[in-house]
């Protein structure tokens, strides 16, 4: 008899099990359903959190697997915590567990800057502080989703993420770098943008400490911190970003353990326990009704008053609803039931938490739970952190200060040395600096004592142009002066008294408090590969510093410092202008990082601005495939065809507005050499609309390649170096005569014209027409458009001859070209008739980067204005950028989507443009796309042509599905 029921209680145990994993009843009916099922214990039970690993003083790894198997078995607890260990086995141990518990257990875990932050394998995110210099909030909801993601992907429902903490402590020992810095404004911004992303990908999160651990100077790990603040000061400062995430709706707080005189008064109380703070402030006076968890009651600040359980009592008649990690199951159980019988406790309180706690479980999908699929977890929970470091890099490093422009950027040809101090060998930046400028590498740990100063001074005395000082392997916490050495601090001294420097502090900002008088100074927050690497290239000129400071660490650099490059279009997040954020940010990178994959593109730069801000700007991959050079939203890139809007077009309709230009006259009448020739009588309007009869394009170079094969160069054209009548650069070390410049236009008048009115897309158009804007001006093209338009809108990327300006490493590589020049062309025009011409032409030649294009773009849609410069009149771009054939779809120069786009099998350029839009695409993988009805810019530059298989590009259509998925997030 007694197995029978035995065998029954199994049977009903599994059902109800199972019951509660695979359910599509509504939340009220299954949290009913499941409430009905627990004991009293079990009750208590649900609102505990157990620890499922720890560390040791050796960097082992303990798991308590058997302690929690008991605890669920016997308790049926509510809820595990993850700390230490490798992602597999901790995913393996929740589906052991999940599999068999009674109710299914909310997964936690404290990963304020991911997974990383916790697991082996994982590697980490970039902590708060760094995010805090971050001057865009999008990124802040990305990081968010990044690290919503991984906590999905193995089965985790919450994380204690992020801190909302204002850290206006300078010395705190405990919060530090994990805030977003010290600005109340600042911290509720970005950790509502952090929580959002990471509950739009289906993880709770959970702001802490309530109600403000910032000022501190005593770790509560260790002991209670005391606060002594009025109640009027945490409302205007530490209660501020609780209150808008509150508002927010972030799904759960943690309550900390601080002692705080103004809240309650009670000796030794914390605030975790106290009723006053959780009930009569949080709850009451704050109406927050989200899930509350105390900080774990296992920490000194509480249990060295409240010990044995007493806190897990105390915390419920606080008004919690989850107990972390309460250490003594048993005694907390027991002192709980003895508090309810006392009447210090009600069941109608517990049950309301159980509840609470039953609904987040039902929120985050336990009642349809899945084991977690353990095949390739650890490279799924890494496969966007790299990125993700990068462009938090990218847009935190800090430049503070910048006395001696002749040292940064930092150019090759320099002496230059490296001081690693904190370190025993090279690390990525060395590497960077070893290749960059062939330095000298020294390393200085801080183990070495003053005795070693003396002498390093003299060995640096007048050998260097340039000392790089690097501060690595510091201590995250001010304590000791973060373990910087007074002789590693004497030698920094000396050395910025003694070289032009630049000092760059790896880690936590706070510690520049000790270099406040040096020159050139960069933040650049932590101290991994990725940001060194992004560091270099900075100092480099590869990228420009985008961050602020988060906070004030002397009178010299206070919050908000920063020197950044002025920028007419601000960044602002997307979903303030009208885009599903997220649905925008991951359908443009899947489809550029698969483009990526399939080898169609080594990197690329995506840029879309709307309303005259920009809300999406992203770098991908690198400039070769065989490169470690990452691409930065600063890369430079051969526009191709988009020259013939963004140099010859704009001059054309500068022209035109001024009424120096007709397009009703022909090119006899503005340029001499074309009369005699069948182009004598060529209407500038048809030229302008590729229909004036002109050859497609005429393969110049093939009279000047060698004979018997028909690749490389005919030397009896080129030579080497140049001399007096060898001055055209066609390529590195590939200089053609002079006068065969006279023979390519002499080609071109002889040229025949195809007969009647047809549509020929023609590079010798704009050929003509950049003539013809010389002619008028007076002036070289890439003069003109330089000095009317370039120079006055700040575009200082944006020009002809880039490697006359720019080192090559600020420039993409555009083709390994293998029949013509047969060498990688690298900073010259792609184009090779353009080449011929010296790099300058109507229809070629022009690079630029991503953000200078936008701005430019953005002198079209406000109707020819911008910067307090009027460059037309809006009739003028209203007139060129409408339609005006009746045998194509172009406007006047601009490229314009077909007329029946909407019935089309490929639109172009996408489905959802509107008939307003205008733009033009380039050969080498770059597009700019303007419309007008939504005061929309997309810009795509890439190197398509550096790739196995450069048709590729075009074949998975590439830019126009970044195009539509712009626009599908706009729209939807």
């Amino acid at each position: 008899m007694k197995r029978i029921l035995s065998f029954a209680i199994v049977v009903m145990t599994i059902s109800t099990v199972q019951a509660q994993r695979s359910s599509f009843l509504p939340a009220n009916q299954w949290v009913d359903s499941v409430f009905k099922t627990l004991t009293k214990e079990q009750k208590i039970a649900q609102l505990m959190v157990l620890r499922l690993s720890s560390i040791g003083p050796n960097r082992t790894v303990t798991f308590f697997d058997k302690e929690v198997e008991e605890a669920i078995r016997k308790y049926n607890i509510g809820s595990i915590c993850l700390f230490q260990g490798g992602p597999v086995k901790q995913a393996s141990l929740i589906n052991y567990f999940q599999s068999f518990a009674q109710t299914p257990l909310l997964v936690c875990i404290d990963g304020e800057n991911g997974l990383g932050m916790r697991m082996d394998s994982v590697q980490g995110l970039p902590r708060q502080m760094m995010m805090g210099a971050v001057q865009d909030p999008a990124l802040i909801y990305q990081y968010g989703r990044v690290v919503g993601e991984q906590c999905k992907r193995i089965g985790i429902q919450v994380n204690y993420a992020p801190v909302v903490d204002v850290n206006n402590n300078p010395n705190n020992p405990v919060i530090n770098d994990r805030s977003f810095g010290e600005d109340k404004y600042r911290v509720a911004e970005y950790g509502i943008q952090y929580m959002k992303g990471m509950q739009d990908a289906g993880t709770m999160a959970c702001a802490k400490h309530f109600p403000g651990h910032g000022d501190v100077d005593v770790d509560s790990h260790y002991d209670l911190p005391v606060i002594n603040k009025t109640k009027a000061q945490l409302d205007s400062l530490e209660l501020y970003p609780f209150r808008e995430m509150f508002t927010a709706g972030v799904g759960s707080v943690m309550i900390a353990h601080l002692a705080i005189p103004a809240i309650d008064n009670t000796a030794n109380k914390p605030t975790s326990i106290s009723k006053k703070n959780v009930t009569d402030l949080l709850r009451k006076e704050m109406k927050y009704e989200g899930l509350t968890f105390t900080d774990a009651l296992e920490m000194k600040g509480v249990a060295k008053y409240y010990p044995d359980g007493e806190s897990s009592v105390e915390a419920l008649i606080a008004g919690n609803d989850m107990l972390c990690l309460p250490g003594d199951i048993p005694g907390s159980m027991e002192k709980i039931l003895k508090a309810i019988k006392k009447r210090k406790l009600s069941w109608s309180a517990i049950d309301a938490h159980v509840k609470k706690v039953l609904r987040a479980k039902y929120q985050y999908g336990l009642a349809n739970w899945q084991p977690v699929n353990t095949k390739n977890l650890t490279e799924d929970l890494n496969s966007k952190v790299g990125e993700m470091r990068r462009l938090i890099a990218e847009k935190a490093l800090t430049l503070l200060r910048n006395d001696d422009y002749a040292i940064y950027p930092l150019t090759k040809g320099k002496r230059v040395a490296y001081v690693g101090f904190g370190l025993t060998k090279d690390n990525v930046f060395a590497e960077q600096v070893r290749k960059d400028y062939d330095a000298q590498v020294f390393y200085f740990d801080y183990k070495l004592d003053s005795s070693k100063v003396g002498p390093m001074l003299e060995l640096f005395k007048n050998r260097y142009d340039a000392v790089i000082i690097g501060m690595h392997n510091y201590a995250r916490y001010p304590a000791n002066n973060f373990g910087i050495s007074n002789a590693a601090l004497s030698l920094v001294k000396g050395l910025q008294e003694q070289h032009k420097t630049i000092t760059l502090a790896f880690g936590n900002p706070y510690l520049i408090k000790n270099f406040c008088d040096a020159k050139v100074l960069v933040a650049c927050y932590e101290d991994d590969d990725i940001t060194q690497t992004v560091a270099a290239d900075m100092i480099a000129g590869r990228l420009v510093a985008k961050g602020k400071l988060p906070v004030t660490v002397c009178e010299s650099f206070k919050y908000g410092d920063g020197i950044v490059a002025k920028r007419l279009l601000p960044m602002v997040p997307s979903g303030s202008l009208g885009f599903r954020q997220a649905q925008m940010n991951n359908a443009i990178d899947s489809i550029v990082q698969d483009a990526i994959r399939q080898q169609a593109i080594p990197g690329a730069v995506v840029l879309v601005a709307k309303d005259g801000k920009i809300v999406f700007e992203r770098a991908y991959g690198y400039l070769t495939y065989d490169s470690t050079e990452p691409v930065y939203p600063e890369t430079i890139y051969d526009l191709a065809s988009v020259t013939k809007i963004m140099a010859t077009t704009v001059s054309v309709m500068k022209l035109y507005d001024e009424g120096k230009l007709d397009l009703q006259k022909t090119l006899g009448d503005y340029l001499p050499w074309v009369k005699g020739s069948n182009k004598e009588g060529l209407k500038l309007w048809d030229i302008i609309l590729h229909q004036a009869g002109l050859k497609s394009f005429i393969p110049f170079y093939k009279e000047t390649v060698n004979a018997t094969d028909g690749n490389g160069p005919n030397w009896a054209f080129y030579t080497q170096k140049p001399d007096s009548t060898h001055g055209v650069r066609v390529a590195d070390r590939m200089f053609m005569r002079n006068d065969w410049v006279d023979t390519i236009y002499s080609r071109i008048l002889a040229s025949s014209l195809e007969p009647g009115n047809k549509y020929i897309y023609s590079d010798n158009d704009f050929i003509f027409l950049g003539k013809v804007v010389e002619a008028i001006t007076g002036m070289p093209l890439e003069v003109y458009v330089k000095k009317t338009f370039y120079d006055k809108l700040d575009m200082t990327s944006t020009g002809f001859k880039p490697r006359e300006r720019f080192p090559l490493s600020y420039i993409a590589p555009t083709e390994k070209e293998a029949g013509f020049r047969q060498q990688l062309i690298w900073g010259d025009v792609h184009d090779p008739g353009a080449a011929m011409f010296g790099g300058v032409a109507g229809h070629a030649g022009l690079f630029s980067n991503a953000y200078d294009l936008a701005v430019l773009s953005q002198v079209f849609l406000n109707g020819g204005v911008l910067n307090g410069q009027n460059f037309f009149s809006k009739a003028t771009v209203d007139y060129f950028t409408a339609y005006h054939s009746d045998i194509s779809r172009r406007g006047l120069g601009f490229d314009k989507p077909e007329r029946d786009n909407a019935t089309r099998k490929e639109p172009y350029p996408t489905l959802s443009a509107s008939p307003l839009t205008f733009g033009h695409t380039g050969f080498t993988g770059t597009c700019f796309w303007i419309d007008p009805k939504y005061n929309l810019t997309y810009i795509f530059l890439s190197n398509r042509v550096n790739s196995p298989d450069p048709n590729k590009f075009g074949r998975i259509s590439v830019r126009p599905k970044v195009h539509e998925a712009i626009y599908q997030a706009l729209l939807h």
